[in-house]
């Protein structure tokens, strides 16, 4: 018979009940250091003070009226993000996927009406993860994603991650765009090059085609930047965002230039919850603390030296880890056991990571986690390697 909760996903058998900064709390009591943060959805951790405050305050006022009217709150949210960013404008969504989608539709119609309606194609590349919508699961192509769920959006052009041959063999007249994460993270946390996101902007500027970067889980502070391209000094002309910006709050946004925007007026997309008061209190109390140059520092900080604990830590368990890699505290540990089987055996340990492909284990840890609880982090993965 099947739940009442639709089984697709393979949940381990918890229940958390609380959270404060890097800690959850379980049903039975037992405290557990969180190295996954939903994902990299909670940057500030749980239950930040500063935005317990903002939702709190905005729930007691107002929580949805729609876009059918002005937003302060998106309007003051949209400010900080164009503000702090390459941006000229921004559209607001609930979630990574939604941001996918409009990411594609936008780079579509820039080239419709510039009367050049046959530029479809988006080149996406093997490893990436774009969400699970029908456009998300095209873009990315893996088997994995798309069995069984065909006819599949056309227009999407996948190529080998790194092949740089094949990159310049497939841009055409058709081309409308590039797609890519600066940092995959289902794909394994496989950071690409600088040198690589910078031969990427030329090919785009070259070719006359848009770049569309996916920093929904390297962005928001997570390696050490306010977003993961500015450490290649280049800009995208759309940028889809979402997890690390709400806290924890569904919210999503695209950020775009103007002239990678002009083609979407009014009417051409629209969203009921997206920009609501609620989630953009929130997202203002995000960007207020993200933004400041000292807190990103200390991101960078921290990611030091937990690099250097996990160097340690392979080193001493040569037959469970290959290597670290990663940027930030967007870490993977390359794995000779499977994902899978590590990341059960730390929740003996009570620390939480998160499995991802190419046999890599992610550390995706609050950017408020302390320099002792990565030194207890550290303890408890050290602990999990040694019960295996």
């Amino acid at each position: 018979m099947i739940s009442s909760v639709l089984p697709t996903y393979s949940r381990a058998p918890l229940s958390f009940v609380s959270g404060a900064g890097s800690w959850l709390t379980e049903a039975d009591g037992r405290r557990f250091l969180d190295l996954g943060a939903g994902i990299a959805v909670n940057a500030l951790g749980h239950a930040h003070p500063k935005l317990v405050e903002a939702l709190t305050a905005q729930a007691g006022a107002l929580w949805h009226t729609s876009n059918l009217y002005q937003i302060p709150q998106q309007q003051a949210l949209a400010d900080k993000l164009v503000d702090a960013t390459f941006a000229d404008t921004v559209f607001f969504t609930n979630s990574g996927t939604e941001s996918c989608e409009l990411a594609v539709k936008m780079a579509r119609k820039y080239f419709y009406d510039k009367g050049q309606p046959e530029r479809v194609d988006i080149i996406t590349f093997d490893g990436s993860f774009h969400g699970r919508s029908s456009a998300g699961i095209a873009a990315a192509g893996s088997e994995k994603m798309t069995k069984g769920f065909g006819p599949l959006l056309p227009g999407f052009v996948h190529l080998p991650f790194g092949d740089h041959d094949a990159l310049t063999a497939a841009i055409n007249e058709n081309t409308c765009a590039i797609m890519v994460e600066p940092v995959q993270g289902e794909g394994g946390i496989r950071p690409l090059p600088d040198v690589c996101l910078k031969g990427l902007r030329d090919l785009c500027d070259e070719h006359g085609i848009l770049m569309i970067l996916d920093e929904v889980q390297c962005g928001v502070g997570r390696t050490g930047k306010l977003f993961a391209h500015e450490w290649a000094g280049i800009t995208p002309d759309i940028m889809m965002v979402a997890k690390g910006i709400g806290g924890g709050f569904p919210l999503g946004a695209v950020l775009a230039t103007e002239n990678a925007a002009s083609g979407m007026t009014a009417g051409t997309h629209g969203s009921t919850y997206g920009g609501n008061p609620l989630g953009c209190a929130v997202g203002c109390a995000v960007m207020d603390i993200v933004t400041d140059p000292e807190f990103l520092a200390e991101v960078n900080r921290k990611a030091s030296l937990l690099r250097q604990k996990l160097e340690g830590l392979i080193a001493s368990h040569p037959d469970v880890f290959e290597s670290v890699r990663g940027t930030g505290l967007m870490l993977g540990l390359k794995c000779k056991v499977a994902p899978g089987d590590f990341v059960a055996a730390g929740y003996a340990q009570e620390v939480i990571t998160v499995p991802a492909a190419d046999n890599v284990v992610r550390l995706l840890p609050p950017l408020t986690i302390t320099d002792d609880e990565i030194a207890e982090a550290v303890a408890r993965l050290d602990r999990t390697a040694a019960s295996l």
